[in-house]
């Protein structure tokens, strides 16, 4: 067969390809090893890998040649599917609405799709070169440590960080990173997205921003309620000036000016000026608006100031006011003045359902102790008129209230209060009338009161 009978075999569009192969051979430029496609007799189109070597006289001219042919058809196949797949799948991989990334073992970058160059305006290079390159440099040795300790330990990683976009804007990102094991369990690769989360932090910031003009409008509508018990509290102790001062002024004016009484009337006077001060202090702590300071307090104390400042209203309404705490209480971390919020809202809840009850005596008691060794319970129980099981389903909805004239925010500012410092709060109904509002908070650094 000659050659160009045999390049009639080749496929068309191989011919050119595998007479230039051929040429190079016999030149002794390199070995005859190819792959083509021939056309079989029925027309039939199949894969062809050939290799083969030019035999040589002592003069280095072509005597012949010898080499086998195989049908790779189906190994051709295969890698055009796998080929397709890859293609397919990187596809995907660039088109996710998130960044994603494969790492070796080590930590080194491996992979990076191109949704990440994208929002970065790196190249490949650059970025696996420098893969903190786009991170807020204030953020780089928190999470180099954490993402340090947790590839260490072969632990998933999540954080959320800052990441620069081309333009230089910071954005919120969630970061996930699990590890691909192999049947042994080492870890072959890591896997991991980002994903942008800065909407979210806005809607989240607004939402407690919201939140917080609630919380400071229910406050306000709270003192507002309080207002008999707060002139109850404040003129009792400015009556008492009034009385010491007119005391002190007798012991003055008299022929021989008895200073020793004088004295004691001036610190009677001192001593409740300092408890109207302290009921306005209570009063204006309430009505503060500013950023939540989480502080280390004993619960006890505060209910103890929540009780004086709603005595008034207690006995205005009848009410028996009782307390039950438990001796040396965990002292909890969180912001003083917003459990001074739940607490209050809980009582007045109390007070206005134990309004309607004649048939029995009205007794609110408050008790405090601890619920587990890493936290501590409040709950707040009155004997009124109850809740029925439709409205319970509903009592920390917000705008949901059982008062012809309540805002229906108490409740569930109260809850998101508790949850926002890890929290729970919630109600049952008690064995006899009534029912109790309990909230338990974590105790930190174990400290004791």
């Amino acid at each position: 067969m000659s050659f160009q009978e045999f390049l009639k075999w080749v496929h068309p569009e191989d011919r050119e390809r595998v007479a230039l192969s051929v040429k190079e051979s016999v030149s002794g430029l390199r070995d005859y090893a190819i792959d083509y496609m021939i056309v079989r007799a029925d027309g039939g189109e199949r894969f062809v890998h050939i290799e083969g070597e030019v035999l040589r006289d002592e003069l280095g001219r072509p005597l012949r040649a010898f080499g086998i042919l195989q049908d790779i058809t189906e190994r051709k196949g295969a890698e055009n599917t796998l080929r397709q797949s890859e293609n397919q799948l990187r596809l995907v991989i660039d088109t996710i609405p998130a960044m994603a990334w494969i790492l070796l073992p080590d930590g080194t970058m491996d992979f990076i799709n191109q949704r990440w160059l994208d929002y970065t305006g790196l190249s490949l290079e650059e970025a696996i070169k420098e893969p903190t390159r786009s991170m807020h440099p204030a953020e780089i040795p928190r999470v180099m440590e954490k993402w340090g300790r947790d590839m260490a330990a072969g632990e998933p990683y999540e954080d959320e960080m800052h990441l620069r976009r081309a333009d230089g804007e910071y954005r919120w990102f969630l970061i996930r990173t699990v590890p691909l094991r192999d049947e042994q369990g080492n870890i072959l690769k890591w896997y991991g997205t980002s994903t942008d989360i800065e909407d979210r932090k806005r809607a989240e910031e607004a939402l407690r921003e919201t939140q917080a003009v609630l919380a400071r409008v229910t406050r306000a509508t709270v003192v507002g309620e309080l207002t008999a018990s707060i002139a109850h509290e404040v003129n009792q102790p400015l009556g008492a000036v009034v009385t010491n001062a007119a005391a002190g002024l007798r012991w003055l004016d008299g022929k021989r000016p008895n200073l020793n009484e004088a004295r004691q009337a001036l610190q009677r006077i001192v001593r409740d000026g300092n408890r109207a001060s302290e009921v306005v202090a209570r009063i204006r702590a309430l009505l503060k608006d500013g950023t939540p300071i989480k502080t280390q307090f004993n619960v006890g104390e505060v209910i103890a100031e929540i009780v004086a400042l709603t005595e008034a209203e207690a006995q205005r309404r009848q009410v028996s006011v009782q307390t039950r705490m438990e001796s040396n209480l965990p002292r909890v971390t969180a912001d003083r003045v917003q459990v001074q919020q739940v607490l209050v809202n809980l009582m007045l809840n109390a007070l206005d359902a134990l309004e309607e009850v004649i048939d029995r005596p009205r007794i609110l008691t408050i008790r405090a102790g601890t619920d587990s060794p890493n936290s501590v319970r409040v709950a707040v129980q009155d004997t009124g008129i109850g809740v029925d099981h439709e409205q319970s389903k509903r009592l920390f909805q917000a705008f949901f209230t059982t008062k012809p004239n309540g805002l229906g925010m108490g409740l569930a500012i109260s809850r998101s209060i508790i949850e926002a410092h890890g929290g729970r709060l919630w109600m049952t109904p008690n064995d006899g009338p009534g029912v109790t509002f309990q909230f338990a908070l974590p105790v930190q650094n174990g400290g004791a009161a």
